[in-house]
């Protein structure tokens, strides 16, 4: 593997690649994007990349917003306007803002680190693909560090333009709320449409600033506006999963967590809501989709002290101990679909633990290649201990993919 930095999109990046997916990872911020996933005779690109990355970037632009693309790590995550104890991180923590360091790649492999500043500790990033899977495997240790945090994944999809073109679902959610303070404020040259502060049990019906009921289950939508809504995943799940099927474009993506380690799901609704630099009305049809155990997209401050979900009994930090480093994994993925299938309902484990079955609500099927083990919930959820990790998740040389390539569940699991 060429371990050489390559310019994609004005940023220095690593480049990481299968027969199935190719991935470009960022120097500043560690972004994972562009991607394309082969498919057939189809290249999908799901990801968005801000359409200002190659335009010189004014000096108080933060690092973040000079990157942003794909999916990218946060520690913590949110805005972190506020202090924590002394600690003052920047938007998404040093994760998704400074330089990453190459320790090892190879091929289907990437393995960075990063020693974190506004708290002391460690960070390491492993991407991995397997061989006959249109998925990626990701896997961020923390170590070395003390004291609540908040964190999360920050994938951004790019939709087409057509109104409504991408059906969105997820695994069973407790509630969904809508953020307790406008988003954004027409006096600041930005807009928002949905009611703040607004529970919701459904997509499909969330309450709005006029009174009416908006459908969030298809985007794009609301042309505009920019909004974010969060949705408390139901723990007791063995993993829990965002969708978006297009019907149109013949695909479905799909990310899968552990719901005891990633305990919400984002969604960041931005259709040119804001008018003010770098923004300027121009970052349209892109949904945010961030897995994270945070409260909103504020910060630590808000996530690690009282707020109205920690009220209500719900986790939003996780506390960290120096000499038990916690491993956050993820699966990004897509699939092709048939014709007919018309919104991802569920994800079945398969019998031989090396696929998941995607059953479309009008019980269609569709077999995917995929390593749930990854997960490291092997065990039915009433037998894990919230937080805990195995110890075999923390081995990297377990990330492999045995050949011959093709090989499926390339994973050792947990």
């Amino acid at each position: 593997m060429n371990t050489d930095l390559q310019v994609k999109f004005g940023q220095p990046s690593w480049r990481i690649a299968s027969r199935e997916v190719e991935a470009f990872v960022t120097e500043t911020g560690g972004h994972l994007g562009p991607v394309a996933f082969r498919v057939g005779n189809k290249k999908i690109q799901p990801f968005s990349v801000a359409p200002w990355a190659e335009e010189p970037a004014a000096a108080e632009l933060p690092a973040i917003l000079k990157v942003l693309r794909g999916d990218f790590f946060c520690l913590p995550f949110g805005g972190n306007a506020t202090p924590f104890q002394g600690e003052q991180h920047p938007p998404h923590g040093d994760t998704a803002n400074r330089r990453w360091t190459l320790e090892a790649a190879k091929k289907g492999q990437l393995h960075l680190s990063m020693q974190t500043q506004a708290r002391d500790g460690r960070v390491d990033k492993h991407i991995t693909l397997c061989p006959g899977h249109t998925a990626i495997y990701q896997r961020h240790v923390i170590s070395g560090m003390a004291g609540p945090m908040s964190f999360g994944h920050h994938a951004m999809l790019k939709f087409p333009d057509v109104a409504g073109c991408g059906v969105v679902t997820t695994s069973r959610f407790r509630r969904g709320h809508v953020a307790p303070l406008p988003l954004e404020q027409p006096a600041e040259r930005g807009y928002s449409s949905l009611r703040a502060g607004a529970v919701f049990h459904s997509l499909e019906h969330v309450p709005t600033q006029t009174g009416e009921s908006a459908d969030l289950s298809y985007y794009p939508a609301r042309r505009g506006f920019e909004d974010l809504v969060l949705l408390d995943a139901d723990e007791r799940q063995r993993f829990a999963w965002t969708a978006v099927t297009f019907p149109s474009e013949g695909y479905v993506w799909f990310a899968l967590k552990d719901p005891r380690v990633l305990r919400q799901t984002i969604f960041w609704l931005s259709n040119g809501g804001r008018h003010y630099p770098p923004w300027n009305g121009r970052h349209i049809n892109v949904l945010g989709i961030e897995d994270v155990t945070s409260f909103f997209h504020y910060g630590l401050a808000e996530s690690a002290t009282k707020n109205a979900l920690t009220t209500a009994g719900r986790v939003t930090s996780h506390m960290l101990y120096p000499a038990h480093p916690l491993a956050v994994n993820y699966i990004i993925a897509v699939a092709p679909i048939p014709p007919d299938f018309d919104r991802l309902s569920s994800i079945l484990p398969a019998t031989d633990g090396q696929s998941v079955q995607l059953v479309s609500r009008n019980k269609r099927r569709v077999a995917v290649p995929l390593d749930l083990g990854f997960l490291g919930i092997a065990r039915p959820a009433a037998q894990i201990r919230p937080g805990a990790v195995p110890v075999a998740l923390l081995q990297a040389q377990r990330d492999h993919c045995p050949e011959p390539a093709g090989t499926i569940g390339c994973h050792a699991g947990a």
